[in-house]
């Protein structure tokens, strides 16, 4: 059947995906099994979405299907140049057995700057959204419950057989999903960072401000060099001055000072987060001045050590909200509050986890509800 297109009177695209369930799923004992201790990443659900695109002929073929391998022929142009984009965000299983998707709008959006910024077909947002929730609705059994959550993954690859740097004429964009745990076992524990002076993560003009895999594979070698260093994460500094805190290798970061007020690093060269934009608009609610602003590692040091800074936190749909309590470099190491986890990053944590669950108002039409 594919995919047909039509304009509701609201202007917004109407389609159909074909669903073709799969013809083995996985057995009750096998699924439960191994809901009890997911982990994050590792363990997949029965199907995925997939919609292709071909220049001339638009977004086709829509798919929900069983979840399987894409045959590329060696010469296809995702190999090659990296044309390659991604989301990440999840579905929660509310108290009434509802399930609640969290902004995917804004991911939607995000997923179509990033295909402009590499020259790659953007997808409407209606279909990115589309795509999520047949997918949620096929493998609802999958969500845990608890804290658990059904992560859900989109992404965009360049699918045209051609050895030649140019944008591709193809492109097949897929959903899949992965049941995950909670992140922390036993809370949030606060997490160590390595200050990376060797490495940067994007310059002005680059991709910093892109989910695609490329910016992750550029961040891979210092997130190695924190892991030999005994630390949880790397956080970047500028690709100019060497010395203006950006972000860490997959999250975004604040700074919460002693007037009640945080700071994080303004958007440019690194990724605009939805979860950072959330916590903004929640601390902004709260009555708390929240400032995107610069802040280099010197400050960081000297307000730390003078206690002007009580707390820093990195958060990201994964973790939601790390703690961080400990910061090394070859020029010396510092703690945060003595390495504790803050109170103003917990209450934004169960805040914005109350209210993905359902568990608390929704105010700012965040929730979108599957069923």
């Amino acid at each position: 059947m594919g995919i047909s297109f039509d304009k509701k009177v609201d202007g917004s695209v109407w389609l159909n995906f074909d669903i073709q369930p799969t013809a083995q799923p996985t057995e009750l004992q096998n699924r439960v099994d191994k809901l009890k201790d997911p982990g994050f990443g590792r363990v997949f659900t029965d199907h995925m979405a997939i919609v292709r695109y071909e220049h001339g002929k638009g977004w086709h073929s829509a798919k929900i299907e069983s979840r399987g391998n894409f045959p590329l022929d060696p010469a296809t142009a995702v190999l090659h140049y990296a044309q390659e984009i991604f989301e990440g965000l999840k579905a929660y299983k509310r108290s009434d057995g509802g399930v609640n998707l969290f902004r995917p709008d804004a991911n939607a959006r995000r997923f179509r700057d990033s295909a402009d910024r590499m020259a790659m077909a953007q997808l409407p947002e209606e279909i990115f959204i589309e795509a999520i929730e047949q997918l949620v609705r096929i493998d609802r059994d999958w969500i845990p419950g608890g804290e658990g959550s059904l992560y859900l993954r989109p992404f965009m690859i360049a699918s045209e057989i051609f050895l030649g740097v140019k944008p591709s004429a193809e492109y097949i964009f897929s959903v899949i999903a992965s049941p995950v745990g909670s992140y922390f076992k036993g809370g949030p524990a606060p997490v160590s960072i390595w200050v990376s002076e060797n490495y940067t993560r994007a310059a002005i003009g680059g991709t910093g401000g892109v989910k695609c895999g490329g910016n992750y594979a550029a961040s891979l070698r210092a997130q190695a060099e924190a892991i030999e260093h005994g630390c949880d994460q790397v956080v970047f500094l500028d690709a100019v001055e060497r010395k203006y805190i950006e972000e860490l290798g997959g999250m975004n970061v604040f700074f919460v000072f002693e007037d009640g007020s945080l700071s994080t690093p303004p958007l440019g060269t690194i990724l605009p987060g939805i979860t950072r934009d959330s916590i903004i608009a929640l601390a902004r609610e709260a009555g708390r001045t929240v400032r995107e602003e610069a802040y280099t590692i010197d400050q960081w040091r000297a307000d730390a050590a003078s206690g002007k800074l009580k707390e820093a936190f990195a958060c990201g749909t994964a973790a939601v909200i790390s703690p961080i309590g400990t910061v090394r470099s070859a020029s010396g190491d510092f703690t945060i509050s003595g390495g504790a986890a803050g109170d103003v990053a917990m209450g934004l944590r169960k805040q914005l986890i109350d209210i993905q669950y359902g568990r608390a108002p929704d105010t700012h039409g965040w929730i979108r509800k599957v069923f």
